[in-house]
């Protein structure tokens, strides 16, 4: 059986406004196996991408505790990498330099930062745009050195608050199938954060189903379809029957939370 790089237990999130507390998150118990991919999914406001950056160690909660490979999370670090919806290049640097800029950041020797570098434009495809700046770049290639750069440190874990939400669906899906590649090269864990159904389906081992806030889990649905994914399973009846289901879940999720904020 395989290793668990990354649990959280008792993971409590409240905000106040207006002198009232809000409760946002309530997770007893979530944990990933090692190279694992598991997708997160739920209404909206659910709590989702909040519970991404506690076990980033982005956010404090209230109450649990995170850990990787059984060490205790209190902040950042290089045992998790971090990737959000916005693009978050450095203007200024090339396609190479921002691959680059993690591995400065720690101090890694010059000739095994341009090695690694190297790799990483050959396996995402930029090795001819390495001297472009971000700028000249399309939505789907900023994505691509985004992934290039927080895979070239070698994080135990990777975390991905919808990296694919900005792109037009054509790009979306090229992005879907290039993250599922990389990710069986590499055989990363990862859990990624999104509000779309079928990007859930498509990309997990499973998806983890929140209810409405407080975000609890309400549902882990483990998703047998075979790999590598193409075009051919996205269409298949089986993935259909899975988007189904989680939808239905996510309407009755929602569906409670109109009803509970409604007035009596």
């Amino acid at each position: 059986m395989s290793e668990i790089a990354l649990e959280a237990s008792g993971i409590r999130k409240n905000y106040t406004k207006n002198g009232k507390t809000l409760e946002i998150l309530d997770i007893e118990r979530f944990s990933v196996q090692e190279g694992e991919f598991v997708t997160v999914i739920g209404p909206s406001g659910c709590g989702k991408s909040t519970f991404l950056h506690i076990m980033g160690g982005f956010i404090k909660a209230e109450g649990g505790i995170i850990r990787v490979y059984g060490e205790k999370v209190s902040g950042p670090g290089p045992d998790r990498g971090m990737m959000f919806q916005e693009f978050a290049l450095f203007p200024w640097r090339t396609v190479a330099g921002n691959i680059a800029w993690g591995l400065e950041a720690q101090g890694v020797p010059r000739e095994k930062i341009k090695t690694t570098v190297w790799t990483y434009l050959q396996i995402t495809g930029l090795a001819e745009f390495s001297n472009h700046f971000p700028a000249e770049l399309s939505g789907g290639m900023k994505q691509r050195v985004a992934l290039a750069r927080v895979l070239a440190f070698d994080p135990k874990v990777l975390l991905m608050d919808e990296p694919f939400g900005a792109l037009d669906a054509q790009t979306r899906e090229v992005m879907q199938e290039e993250l599922t590649r990389l990710w069986g090269q590499t055989g990363k864990t990862i859990v990624f954060v999104t509000h779309d159904i079928d990007e859930a389906v498509y990309l997990g081992d499973r998806v983890v189903v929140l209810t409405a806030r407080p975000g609890r889990i309400r549902e882990e649905v483990k998703i047998d379809l075979p790999r590598p994914r193409g075009l051919e399973v996205k269409k298949s009846v089986q993935c259909l029957e899975y988007r189904n289901y989680i939808w239905d879940l996510i309407r009755a999720e929602a569906k409670n939370s109109d009803q509970s904020s409604s007035p009596h």
